[in-house]
C-alpha cells in the first residue's frame, strides 16, 4: 500500500510539473473555405527570419477541408499559405497563446494579398 500512495504522489507531482507545459500551448483548425486548394501553410514566430516546417507537408488543403494544429507554443507568429497557382499570403503578427483558435481562409483573404480588393 505504501509502495501505491508513493507512485500515486509521484503521478501527481509529474501532472502538476508538467500541466503549466500545456496550458501555455495553443490549438489552432486552419479551415478553406477559398475556392483554391492550398498547398503549404508555414508558421514562424515573427522574431525569426526563417519559415517553420510546411504545416500540410504532403497534404493539400482541398476546398472546405480543415487542418488541426496542436501543440503550439505561446508565441507571435507570422503565417504564410501558399495556394495552388503558388500565390504567397503572409499574416503578420498572430498572437498565439493556450486558446483554441481558428482561421478561415477565404477568397477574400487570398485576393487582398495579391493587392485585388
Amino acid at each position: 500500500m505504501k509502495k501505491f500512495a508513493q507512485l500515486t504522489l509521484s503521478a501527481l507531482l509529474l501532472c502538476a510539473l508538467t500541466a503549466p507545459a500545456f496550458a501555455d500551448k495553443a490549438t489552432v483548425k486552419v479551415i478553406n473555405q477559398s475556392k483554391w486548394e492550398i498547398h503549404h501553410i508555414f508558421l514562424s514566430s515573427s522574431d525569426d527570419q526563417h519559415w517553420g516546417e510546411d504545416q500540410l507537408e504532403d497534404e493539400i488543403l482541398a476546398k472546405g477541408d480543415s487542418l488541426l494544429l496542436h501543440g503550439i507554443p505561446c508565441d507571435t507568429y507570422d503565417i504564410k499559405v501558399v495556394d495552388e497557382d503558388g500565390d504567397e499570403c503572409i499574416i503578420e503578427q498572430v498572437e498565439l497563446c493556450g486558446d483554441d483558435s481558428y482561421w478561415k481562409i477565404t477568397d477574400k483573404d487570398l485576393l487582398e494579398c495579391e493587392g485585388y480588393e
